[in-house]
């Protein structure tokens, strides 16, 4: 739905887009909106293409399973943890981490004066959830709520998604309690993220990688401050994904932790199975108790890498990680957390976006 209370050049552009999504040309309409948001920013660009990227979905063009790229298989570890920088990154480095390590390190994919602005991002989005919040009655903006046209300058906005096919119940306000916000819930943010994807190669690589155009997902797809009282889980996302799925996280430190932040423990080798969960001393049902973490890692160490701002982990659903807190850290941890899936292979379960 694209709305008409938007200023000359956004209604303009909103027309365009209009004509286009009549047209059956809605991936036309969301690179147009993207154009003139780009020359001209705008809440009410920013707000319809969160919507169009949704109601676009099932216009991105399909492969067929078989005809997709393999699934990535286990090799062994040739000694540590690789640290890659942007220009190493590619689909046979981004592979072969995969393969041995279950992951990729990549220092620097963004400058650190642009990891400090979508940290405050995060923080404005954050602030205008729970001014939302409260105005709402604390339902943080319900599947049934939309915006109500007030200019707080796009940094939240309840994604409302297709009725009927997808609920979000009382999810977000589960993630907001573990300090976060669903990206697609903040237009200004979710445009940074796209940008900062094409920008930076992640698109192409994602693409290239996956073996179609891929989407992300409206609810994993997140805006972290982690907090020092965080409860750290060992998981692996497939175990809520399904071991079968085709998808890449695009895991972004926007300040440095691990060391007085909460970073990630990790598991650095490749698994091909999603491993027991819900034994004694897990803490959810879908998570890894501390003994399973023990016996499936052997001999490999698990690796709590210090992130510096604008450091990129990519891994898949089947890395086995979990966020790292301690007494001695002082400070919380900004971090943006993007997933790229198959629209092939799209899990159900999952509100898709297109990237």
């Amino acid at each position: 739905m694209l709305d008409r209370t938007a200023d000359a050049p956004a209604h303009r552009a909103l027309d365009q887009a209009a004509a286009l999504v009549d047209q059956g040309r809605p991936l036309e309409a969301i690179e147009a909106l993207t154009a003139a948001n780009r020359s001209h920013r705008s809440p009410d660009l920013e707000r319809a293409l969160v919507d169009l990227r949704h109601r676009s979905f099932e216009a991105v063009p399909r492969i067929p399973v078989a005809d997709l790229p393999p699934p990535v298989s286990a090799e062994p570890a040739a000694g540590p943890l690789p640290e890659l920088t942007p220009d190493q990154l590619d689909p046979t480095s981004l592979r072969d981490g995969l393969a041995r390590h279950g992951c990729v390190l990549v220092r620097g994919l963004i400058p650190p004066e642009q990891a400090q602005r979508l940290a405050d991002g995060i923080d404005a989005a954050l602030a205008a959830f729970d001014d939302f919040d409260a105005d709402a009655g604390s339902d943080g903006g319900s599947d049934s709520r939309s915006h109500d046209g007030a200019d707080d300058g796009g940094w939240y906005s309840p994604f409302v998604p297709q009725p009927g096919a997808y609920r979000v119940g009382g999810r977000r306000q589960w993630v907001r309690a573990s300090g976060a916000v669903w990206t697609a819930d903040s237009p200004r943010m979710l445009f940074e993220l796209v940008e900062l994807v094409d920008r930076t190669g992640i698109g192409e690589l994602v693409t290239a990688y996956l073996g179609e155009r891929p989407a992300l997902s409206a609810n994993k797809c997140t805006l972290r401050r982690v907090p020092l009282t965080a409860q750290a889980g060992w998981h692996q996302d497939g175990a809520f994904l399904g071991q079968h799925v085709r998808t890449l996280n695009l895991w972004l430190a926007l300040g440095r932790c691990g060391t007085d932040a909460p970073g990630l423990d990790l598991v650095p080798r490749r698994f091909d199975h999603v491993v027991e969960t819900g034994s004694e001393g897990a803490v959810f049902d879908w998570s890894v108790s501390p003994e399973v973490v023990a016996r499936e890692a052997g001999a490999t160490e698990v690796l709590r890498p210090e992130f510096l701002p604008g450091d990129a982990l990519l891994f898949d659903h089947l890395l086995l990680h979990s966020t790292a807190v301690t007494d001695q850290m002082t400070r919380e941890r900004h971090a943006m957390e993007t997933w790229f899936f198959s629209p092939s292979a799209y899990p159900g379960g999952q509100i898709p976006l297109v990237y």
